[in-house]
């Protein structure tokens, strides 16, 4: 396995102690991650303005990001301790509100802590391409937070639950065959695949238009097109792009310290400590930064890759103009 060394840095009585899940600390994450998802939706409806507005698509941007991490979390069985809660909730709190599905995903994600930085990286494509030039970067902004990159992940995500291209979130795009395919299969694999994610998303929109206003759901969708992707890009750059050696495990993965405003947009469940979550993948997100203190102060950031924030990232990712 391609994975960072847990020795000299972690005991082995350090390593169970991190291992070991607590489910109120895990309910207590998902219920605030949820909740800032209830306040965003509904600020606008008790104060209408356009800065209450762009503030909740970024707010839900941060906060469709926590989805996909707790929907990476759970696939790697490390927030509830019952197999059957910790799965319900990485699909029903986690992937389906984003048309995720965890069970494709965890195979997928498997593969990339096998194989860091090499070849057979499934999400080598989104790391890849920094640094840029300042205008590349701009423009790559600007298709997030127009929605351009959103509509394109979602057409794909689309097309892999109807059966036309293979489950693949590192835009690498393989079609599958459709000879002899026909349309009773074809909507067999439409409806097992779409139905969870479509009631998933009706059940956020149905309690706004019992009790407040159904058209708020629209901020829902407008930051899943928009911010959502913005917060993916600067999160995906944060933890293995522009690094000193991409094949090495020491130097392929960074942790990035967030302040509270980077914690809401680029780093829900602590994300943010990834070097932490490659050494040991089973370490539930509320423990990373006891680790990251266990492993810092044993010596291993005089080698690892370690960031002062998240804007350190963005700048990095920037060519400098000669």
């Amino acid at each position: 396995m391609h994975q960072l060394p847990t020795a000299p840095y972690l005991t082995t009585e350090e390593r169970k102690s991190l291992l070991e899940m607590n489910d109120f600390r895990a309910f207590v994450e998902v219920t605030i991650h949820w909740l800032w998802i209830v306040i965003a939706l509904l600020l606008p409806y008790f104060y209408c303005h356009p800065l209450t507005i762009i503030m909740a698509l970024f707010i839900l941007g941060g906060k469709q990001l926590a989805c996909a991490i707790l929907l990476h979390d759970a696939s790697h069985f490390s927030v509830f301790k019952n197999k059957k809660v910790n799965d319900f909730v990485g699909q029903w709190l986690g992937a389906y509100p984003i048309f995720q599905d965890m069970l494709a995903y965890r195979p997928y994600h498997k593969i990339h802590h096998l194989y860091t930085g090499l070849e057979e990286d499934p999400d080598l494509l989104l790391t890849r391409g920094y640094p840029t030039s300042k205008k590349s970067m701009m423009r790559k902004f600007f298709r997030d937070l127009s929605g351009q990159t959103g509509m394109k992940a979602f057409v794909g995500l689309i097309l892999m639950n109807l059966g036309y291209i293979e489950y693949n979130l590192g835009n690498n795009i393989v079609r599958v065959s459709q000879k002899d395919r026909t349309w009773e299969e074809f909507f067999k694999v439409m409806i097992a695949n779409l139905w969870k994610p479509i009631v998933a998303n009706f059940m956020i929109f149905l309690p706004l238009y019992l009790f407040a206003s159904g058209w708020l759901y629209l901020l829902w969708i407008g930051a899943y097109l928009t911010t959502f992707q913005f917060c993916i890009r600067v999160r995906s750059m944060a933890e293995h792009s522009v690094v000193e050696d991409a094949t090495n495990p020491l130097l392929n993965t960074r942790t990035t310290y967030a302040n509270f405003i980077e914690r809401m947009l680029f780093a829900p469940y602590h994300v943010n400590y990834h070097v932490e979550h490659h050494m040991l993948m089973g370490v539930p997100s509320y423990k990373l930064p006891e680790m990251h203190a266990l492993i810092k102060a044993r010596g291993f950031y005089e080698k690892g890759v370690l960031a002062p924030n998240y804007w350190s990232i963005i700048q990095l990712a920037v060519e400098v103009e000669q």
